[in-house]
This record gives structure tokens, sequence and C-alpha cells, in this order.
């Protein structure tokens, strides 16, 4: 599985490079705007479309560095500054002030407004379940009794616990809850430090379903996975900054300027 997500990387990071080529006029950096000053900005490196690291030439490329360069020019920043950020440490490079804002594939959600303030939202997503078609499940129910992975600090788990409740394949209570996963009355909900963890993990049948955002399905599907007929929950996703910054707002008001005016429209279709 390692080789095969390696192969499926280079090939993206190719792609990207090409679509990041032809660009679109005006989302290509900040330095044509005689502005000043850098907009540290905090970015996945792992998905593909959205936010993917070329390792040899340290440069990122997707629909998230692109609306990132334009919002950094849009402020009147004369640069940007782009630095990786996991599920895990994501929350303490923004409070910390590592970073000054968050684009990566980051979703609005109560529990995350506690701490951060959020742009609207810039795209739609939605949380798939994954599943290897050499294990012929075909629908969620066939998952009672079996195990989930998941992304340790996503909040794929929370989610996916509700969507479960509702159907009726897991019940009200929570077994034990650990730093390594948590089971419920139904089904076991196992962590994983990377995609790429659980991706292996997912073929070698240490788990039943792989849990995950479809934006970051795209990066592991291919033609031995389904995605099951089950939405888990939409996801907004939008620029995080920290809770009450003088960012906020003018962020806010350049990422909806950035929806009126059709450039993230333009944006995703570039990467569609």
């Amino acid at each position: 599985m390692a080789s095969r997500a390696k192969r499926l990387l280079a090939i993206a990071v190719a792609a990207m490079m090409l679509a990041a080529a032809v660009g679109l006029a005006g989302c290509n950096g900040s330095d044509s705007n005689g502005g000043s000053g850098t907009l540290k900005v905090g970015v996945r490196s792992d998905i593909v479309n959205f936010s993917l690291l070329n390792e040899q030439t340290g440069k990122y490329y997707g629909l998230e560095v692109d609306i990132a360069q334009e919002l950094a020019s849009r402020l009147g920043y004369a640069d940007v500054e782009f630095s990786t950020v996991t599920p895990d440490d994501r929350k303490d490079k923004l409070l910390s002030g590592e970073v000054d804002c968050l684009v990566a594939c980051y979703s609005i959600a109560d529990s995350r407004l506690e701490n951060f303030d959020f742009s609207p939202a810039y795209y739609t997503d939605a949380t798939s379940i994954m599943v290897e078609n050499s294990s012929l499940v075909t629908d969620v129910t066939q998952l009672e009794g079996g195990t989930f992975g998941i992304m340790s600090g996503s909040n794929a788990g929370p989610l996916l616990a509700i969507k479960l409740n509702e159907m009726g394949i897991i019940g009200d209570n929570i077994i034990s809850n650990t730093d390594e996963g948590t089971q419920y009355e139904g089904v076991y909900v196992k962590k994983f430090p990377s995609y790429a963890d659980l991706s292996q993990a997912l073929e070698e049948g240490e788990v039943d379903a792989a849990v995950m955002d479809g934006s970051i399905a795209g990066t592991y599907i291919d033609d031995d996975r389904s995605l099951l007929d089950v939405n888990i929950s939409d996801q907004l996703y939008g620029v995080a900054t920290q809770k009450d910054s003088e960012l906020s707002p003018r962020i806010a008001e350049v990422i909806q300027a950035m929806l009126d005016d059709g450039t993230i429209a333009a944006l995703i279709e570039k990467w569609n």
C-alpha cells in the first residue's frame, strides 16, 4: 500500500504542477500588489487537488494554496509563507501564532468556534466511508460489530457516532475511550496518526472501513475500493484565525468577496 500511495502522490504532484503553471490571472501570488509583510498560512501537505507538497521543490499546489495566495494579495501582503499542519497540531500552531491562519480542509464546527473565528465557507465537502471491494461490504449496516478507522485529531469520530446512532447501528453509551480509539455499543473506532497509515490499515484488514472527508478520500480511492452510499455529515471548510484577532474580520470580508465575484468558484473548477 505504501508504494501504491507514493506512486499516486507522485502522479498527483506532476498533474498539480501542470495545473498551477496554467493558473488563473491574479491568483499566482501576491508580489505584484506592492504590499508588505508576510502572511503565514498553515496548509495540509497530503491532499491531492487541495494542498499537496512537492518535497523536491518545497512548493505547495492545490485549491487551498491558490485561495491563500489570492487572500494574501487582497489583504495587501507582499508574500505568503506556507507551512504544513496536521489534524493533530493545527490547533496548537494557530493558537501559538506559528501561523496567522489555517486554510487546511478545516471544517467549521461549533466546538471549534469556541476557540477560533472562521471565514465564510469556501468549500462544501461530505464525510465518506471507504471500504475494500474484497470485503464485499456494500452497505454501512454490514459494518455493525466492525472496526472503523479515522484520522487522529479529526472530527470524524463524533460525526460517525451520531450518524450510526441515528441509524440504530450503535447504542447511546460509550464503553471505553482512549488515545487509541473509542469502543461504542456496536462498533470500535480506531485512531491513526496519518491518512497514509489509515489507508494501509484498510488494505491490510486492520479496519473494516475508513472514514474521511471526500476531499481526502480522493487521494486514497482506487479501483479496489469503493465509497459507501451514505453521507456521514456535510463539512464546510473555512479559513480559521485566532479568536477576536484583527485578521478575522478582514479575512472574512475578503473570502466573501472572492465568493461573490466568482474567484473561488473558478479555482474550484480549476482543481476539479
